[in-house]
């Protein structure tokens, strides 16, 4: 659907011309959100895609603070296929690309290793979905799911909103998705962040500091996949219940930050109750004084230091070098499908999947 909001003016200097195109029959479109603050989100209708985000910092300087492509056949041909896309149907790792279901075997594509990820070579972040800007603030998305698509069971109907809030600047993700067979969901937004503002080169993550409410995380194998156990952070470089630097022990020699090739992996949020919105975790990066929050209603999330980005060029000739973003994913734990004491990812008939997740920018002088 084509955007009926004004494109041409904006913050981030994205034409709509350089993501209208069509693909399969459906036609991507540039789409504009802001609020009163000033704050404005670009985003594409192919995967769903948030293509920049124009915060200001501490001194009023509004920039970039997501990793993302200024025209849609960089955001189809990425070298990070997932940049800031919504993740489908299952974000994270499956093991072997294998899971049983009621007795039933799916095999799901493989596309990471042994590993099936993210939903697949041709998951979420791949289609052109069914776009619609309800106002300034809000763009719904929706798109069907077929049954076995990267062999997934069932017909998957999936609709997800982004909106500003007018007051504060806020994005606010809202997923909600039925079946009509018993199949795994799990959805996330794979924003790659960087509270400095994108650039040649985008600065290093390194200082950015972080705190995550979570007592235990998620270990993993050399495969990056769970080996079952829950451990606890306490006395490890994986506790970021107080602020720490994320470049003050990334480099230290421990098998989990070896594993990952820095931070990846999935901490359990400290929850009141299960399904309530929570503050997970901070990020402040210094230098700008911005800050982000993330709140969400899911039991995990996946801290991500961009360990594996290359240095490609991403919108206006900025270039992406390892560690020059941060994740926060928010998830049902990886390989989940294989660890019947993880909480379950089952959506059966009749029963609907919720999520909310918001990310809140702010600045500390």
């Amino acid at each position: 659907m084509k955007s009926t909001f004004p494109t041409e003016e904006n913050l981030s200097g994205l034409k709509a011309e350089d993501f209208q195109k069509e693909i399969n029959g459906r036609f991507t479109d540039l789409f504009i959100l802001r609020n009163k603050n000033g704050m404005e989100v670009a985003v594409t209708n192919y995967g769903c895609t948030v293509l920049s985000i124009m915060v200001p910092d501490k001194n009023g300087k509004y920039a970039n603070v997501i990793l993302g492509h200024d025209n849609i056949n960089s955001v189809i041909n990425s070298p990070e296929p997932f940049l800031s896309t919504t993740i489908g149907r299952y974000a994270n790792r499956i093991a072997k690309g294998k899971f049983t279901l009621f007795g039933e075997e799916n095999d799901l594509v493989i596309n990471n290793g042994p590993n099936s990820l993210h939903g697949g070579p041709t998951g979420f972040h791949t289609r052109v979905w069914h776009a619609e800007q309800l106002d300034e603030r809000t763009i719904e998305f929706k798109r069907r799911s077929l049954n076995n698509e990267e062999g997934f069971p069932g017909l998957l109907e999936i609709q997800i909103r982004y909106q500003l809030d007018e007051e504060e600047n806020t994005i606010s993700m809202e997923y909600h998705a039925t079946t009509d067979a018993a199949t795994i969901v799990n959805l996330t937004h794979h924003g790659f962040y960087n509270l400095a503002g994108i650039d040649n080169p985008t600065p290093t993550i390194d200082n950015n500091i972080v705190t995550i409410n979570a007592d235990f995380y998620i270990p993993i194998d050399e495969n990056s996949i769970p080996t079952g156990e829950i451990l606890k952070v306490d006395d490890t470089p994986m506790d970021f219940r107080n602020p720490f630097m994320i470049g003050e022990r990334i480099n230290e020699r421990f098998g989990q930050l070896i594993h990952g090739a820095g931070y990846d992996h999935c901490y359990i949020i400290n929850k009141p109750e299960s399904g309530e919105l929570t503050l997970a975790a901070t990020c402040k990066e210094p230098n700008s004084g911005r800050t982000m929050e993330v709140y969400t209603t899911e039991e995990g999330i996946q801290l991500y230091t961009g360990n594996w980005l290359n240095g490609f060029e991403g919108a206006h000739g900025a270039t992406f070098p390892a560690r020059s973003a941060i994740c926060f994913e928010a998830e049902f734990f990886p390989n989940t499908p294989n660890v019947p004491y993880f909480p379950s990812c089952t959506l059966l008939p009749g029963d609907e999947y919720q999520q909310t997740t918001i990310y809140k920018f702010g600045v500390e002088k």
